[in-house]
């Protein structure tokens, strides 16, 4: 005897009627899936089942509410409650360790980290990715190739030494020496790169 697997619409459509039992049914339908989740984010299993019942409760409550429009994306649906939640336990667990402005020593709000840019900081960004690059151009040809490499072409040291065909000491040695030419010709033309 086949037995049929009821859609997630069929069985929230049992539940409205009355049928109690089909919620059961759609929570363990995707209890794996949902649970397996949760478990990867907080990686402690006792959490992640509080978690999971908390999701739960929620999902129930705004279906009973009515809140819940079918789209045919439950699961993913429950998925985002069940992510919100995790960001909630997070959230919850490092209140603990927030630390205040007081506590910081300066006004955490005014750090230029959380302003939004704005066109001079862009034209003053610009102007100093430009002064760098002139910068680099004055180092001596493997140093400069070294830089540029590095910080241009995001290239790892071991990639470095692969592509110009030198030790990774080498290619470590360059890059020092580089940084030291750089500080010295920006001493010298007594530059304020900032």
């Amino acid at each position: 005897m086949k037995r049929t697997l009821l859609s997630d619409q069929q069985l929230l459509n049992s539940y409205l009627s009355g049928d109690k039992s089909a919620i059961s049914k759609l929570i363990e339908k995707h209890r794996k899936r949902i649970l397996d989740y949760i478990i990867m984010m907080v990686k402690d299993r006792d959490v992640a089942d509080d978690i999971f019942q908390e999701t739960f409760i929620k999902v129930v409550r705004v279906i009973d509410e009515g809140r819940y429009v079918d789209n045919g994306k439950f699961v993913s649906w429950v998925m985002r409650i069940a992510h919100n939640q995790v960001i909630d336990y997070f959230r919850q667990t490092k209140q603990a360790n927030n630390v205040s402005e007081s506590d910081a020593g300066y006004d955490l709000l005014n750090s230029r980290n959380f302003a939004e840019t704005n066109v001079e900081d862009k034209m003053v960004e610009e102007q100093i990715a430009a002064d760098l690059r002139k910068l680099i151009d004055c180092l001596p040809d493997e140093q400069r190739d070294v830089v540029k490499m590095r910080y241009f072409s995001n290239m790892s040291f071991k990639e470095i030494a692969d592509f110009t065909g030198v030790s990774i000491n080498t290619a470590l040695g360059r890059m020092r020496y580089a940084l030291i030419n750089l500080r010295k010709i920006i001493k010298e033309k007594q530059l304020i790169l900032c």
